[in-house]
């Protein structure tokens, strides 16, 4: 069994139109800025873009959004500092924008890949945020019930990585690496350094079982 890509440009070849693409990161820390490069050549739009934020200054995510492809985002955090292009599609109404606590977004989408129909949360109970969604009282607690977040595809960044597709992660880059890679249909993984030879299973964070391509990127943003 051999995952890996001959470059970035044939990772994410598979990508349409209209995707649901979870893309992962925390900051500028564990950002696949090379298949995000590799996409904006591709040219997929209208795309729905998941991740903890919308990106800054115009590296990483905020390219897809000065470049007019992404139709959504589903975010935590959409006004980093340096968000200048989120604002700007998003005051001229060119994508629609869905806020997610970031606990919550990290267990919708751990939710999805663990194949589970949702789960209960104090968090948003009594606010806009719950609108429209299935509240309950546990013990006098109020909870909403949040549904599973899922992905046609996954970009994500590894330090290592296998031909098989484990993958270990460095330091906090690993952040919403690991989850998102189990709740995309396809999960693109680019990682630091590639070998033929399987990785330690010691140090394996993500089998190989949940990343269906694997590409070498070896620049450490």
């Amino acid at each position: 069994m051999n995952k890996t890509a001959e470059s970035l440009a044939a990772a994410v070849a598979p990508i349409p139109d209209g995707a649901a693409l979870m893309i992962g990161g925390f900051g500028s820390s564990g950002i696949p800025f090379g298949l995000i490069d590799a996409l904006l050549e591709q040219g997929a739009t209208g795309l729905t873009v998941i991740s903890n934020n919308a990106g800054a200054g115009e590296t990483g995510i905020a390219k897809l959004l000065k470049a007019g492809r992404v139709a959504k985002v589903i975010c935590s955090y959409p006004r980093t500092p340096g968000s200048i292009w989120f604002e700007a599609r998003y005051e001229a109404g060119e994508i629609e924008l869905e806020v997610v606590p970031q606990g919550t977004l990290a267990e919708r989408i751990r939710t999805a890949g663990a194949g589970l129909g949702g789960f209960l949360t104090p968090t948003a109970y009594g606010t806009l945020l719950a609108k429209g969604k299935e509240t309950r009282i546990i013990d006098g607690r109020g909870y909403v019930l949040e549904a599973p977040l899922h992905a046609d595809f996954a970009l994500i960044r590894a330090e290592g990585g296998d031909r098989w597709g484990n993958l270990h992660f460095h330091a906090t880059a690993r952040n919403f690496n690991p989850v998102m890679a189990m709740a995309a249909k396809h999960s693109i993984a680019e990682v630091r350094s590639l070998q033929d030879t399987p990785l330690d299973p010691e140090t394996v964070v993500t089998p190989g079982i949940f990343v269906q391509t694997v590409v070498e990127y070896g620049e450490r943003p």
